[in-house]
């Protein structure tokens, strides 16, 4: 069976955002030292990814265009299959790229039927509102954390406000820039 794997930055508070959906705590060049060498051996793991409609549309005004000389990974992640769940949308292109398929229907059903197919893992970046609602419905099988080196106080969180599960650490790998990547399996749900 295909995982679901939520991959997101946080805060060492544990914040995925700042209260006004900023990202700038981890949007800085120098956590992509080693980390990209990284992502690039993740995305030959997977053949999906999954955004949210506002996580998309950020990743459409860089991604595209990215500098393949100053963007390591961006010709495997445009190469990907890309799904966006989005009832606004009408469409969801990506430059000269193939385009993401929009979804419209209930994402927990379509990630349920996706995780039955064959294929690789999915991934699921940013996409806050979404990502929750699938940990709610207990579709994400791992979570890999990037632990930026800093502390917000306050902010927006990815997980559902009462979500209770057991996880196992799989790995945790740290970066000479200071982030902590943790990965978790989890195991079961109360």
């Amino acid at each position: 069976m295909r995982k679901v794997i939520v991959q997101e930055w946080i805060s060492i508070d544990g914040f995925a955002a700042d209260s006004d959906g900023g990202i700038d705590f981890f949007n800085d060049p120098k956590f992509s030292k080693g980390w990209e060498v990284d992502e690039l051996v993740f995305l030959d793991s997977i053949d999906t990814i999954i955004l949210g409609a506002n996580t998309y549309k950020m990743f459409v005004d860089y991604w595209p265009e990215a500098d393949i000389s100053k963007e390591l990974v961006a010709d495997k992640l445009n190469s990907t299959t890309k799904i966006v769940f989005s009832d606004r949308l009408s469409s969801a292109p990506w430059g000269e790229w193939e385009a993401a398929k929009l979804e419209r229907g209930d994402a927990a059903v379509i990630i349920a039927q996706l995780k039955q197919q064959p294929g690789k893992d999915m991934v699921i970046w940013g996409s806050l509102t979404l990502v929750k609602y699938l940990i709610s419905r207990d579709l994400v099988d791992e979570f890999q954390l990037a632990v930026a080196p800093a502390f917000l106080g306050k902010g927006l969180t990815f997980l559902p406000e009462k979500y209770n599960a057991k996880a196992k650490l799989k790995k945790i790998k740290s970066y000479e820039s200071g982030i902590v990547l943790l990965t978790y399996s989890i195991t079961s749900s109360d």
